[in-house]
């Protein structure tokens, strides 16, 4: 099978690609402004030469007749398929879905604001219900799939997701710097979205001396998130170090130089908490015993500690894991068993691959039916000037602020 990936996110598409037994993936990614964990691997991918939406459909279109399939991450990925008159699988790992672009006054999820993010108009919100409406499959992990069920009753939930084994695992040969006492590792982003206001009320209720190694990367979509992380800087704990962001290729070398890992606590399991437990490190992280993992349609708990986010409940967890060698070894073992469960890449490729040979089945060319060239042409260059115009608008309240811009453009 010849698949066409577009677009990218915490290297879902790029391990799709890598452990591809029975398709062959080809992986093309928007140009990245600068390297973040977020902004993944270079190698292995293909990047557009152009911003501009047209000349990203234009190449889409170009090489479509190569593939039978094609999958995307991110409403960016999916707004290119949508334009080239593609068939397209949407696949959601994130808060794409718990705050999609068609819906008026979405709030950050797992954030705890009540700030809306900016609206899209009732035209782009209109595209962008087509374009989601349009995908031939929506795919999304458990905690997503609730999300995406509210908005497609032909939801699938794949509660298996990757982790690229190679990179992550505890044969890595650690960074070589010194450490002068017991050390966390926080790779994860600054923000209530994250639980990292829980976690810092947990670190100043913990009895026992360590260091946290916490990257200086945040979340700060709305002005309210951008408060409230300034607030959390403000307070932060003592243990709590800044460090600069580290590079995905490098992260494993951290994970398995650092004595634990500290992860999110918002209820939702990410990148950092799967490839750290692979690492084979201990992972302070809470996640809803109430929603197990759907397994080859087995229900399993999810094998990470604490089961609340009570911050006294966490901040004892802390100090055990701090004090103790046996608790690190039961953490270890119970999130390794877990995660090996879920996202042992030889699995997570057979179900991905399933699910390809039906849709190719289904639809057995990768071009879309009824697909309206003419008009579809005409979105693209109305969906130009739109991102154009947000992204003037963004620059200018950036430059003047919010109520001066307002001011000047009433």
């Amino acid at each position: 099978m010849r698949i066409l990936a577009i677009g990218d996110s915490t290297d879902n598409n790029y391990t799709l690609k890598k452990f591809a037994k029975k398709s062959r993936v080809h992986l093309i990614d928007f140009p990245k402004k600068e390297y973040t964990q977020i902004s993944n691997i270079t190698s292995g991918r293909e990047y557009f030469d152009s911003l501009l939406i047209a000349k990203q459909v234009k190449k889409i279109k170009e090489i479509k007749d190569n593939y039978d399939l094609c999958i995307v991450m991110s409403w960016a990925g999916a707004r290119i398929a949508y334009l080239a008159g593609i068939n397209y699988i949407m696949y959601f790992t994130g808060s794409d879905i718990g705050e999609p672009p068609f819906v008026k006054n979405s709030v950050p999820i797992f954030s705890g604001t009540k700030q809306t993010l900016p609206n899209f108009n009732w035209i782009e919100r209109s595209f962008y219900k087509k374009v989601f409406d349009t995908a031939v499959a929506c795919v999304a992990p458990m905690n997503y799939y609730f999300f995406l069920k509210k908005y497609r009753s032909d939801a699938i939930r794949f509660d298996r997701i990757f982790v690229d084994t190679v990179l992550f695992n505890d044969k890595i040969v650690p960074v070589n710097k010194p450490k002068k006492k017991f050390t966390f590792l926080s790779p994860q982003r600054i923000g209530k979205a994250k639980g990292l206001d829980i976690l810092w009320n947990a670190l100043k209720l913990c009895k026992t001396d360590f260091d946290v190694l916490q990257v200086e990367w945040f979340i700060q979509r709305t002005e309210e998130e951008k408060r409230d992380n300034q607030v959390l800087i403000k307070n932060l704990p003592e243990q709590v170090k800044l460090i600069p962001l580290i590079k995905r290729e490098e992260l494993s070398k951290h994970i398995v130089w650092a004595d634990a890992i500290l992860g999110q606590i918002t209820g939702v399991t990410g990148a950092i908490e799967r490839d750290s437990a692979f690492c084979k490190k201990p992972v302070i992280h809470y996640i809803d015993p109430n929603l197990p993992s759907l397994i080859d349609s087995e229900e399993i708990i999810p094998g990470f500690e604490p089961k609340s986010k009570d911050p006294n409940v966490i901040a004892e967890l802390i100090d055990e894991v701090v004090t103790s060698e046996e608790c690190r070894k039961k953490l270890v073992q119970k999130q390794y068993e877990y995660v090996k469960k879920q996202c042992e890449p030889e699995y997570v490729i057979r179900d991905w691959e399933n699910l390809f040979e039906k849709i190719i089945k289904k639809h057995p060319s990768i071009n879309r039916k009824n697909s309206n060239l003419k008009l579809e042409n005409f979105v693209a260059n109305l969906s130009e000037k739109l991102v154009y115009k947000r992204k003037m608008r963004e620059k200018n309240i950036q430059a003047w602020g919010k109520e001066n811009y307002e001011k000047l453009t009433m």
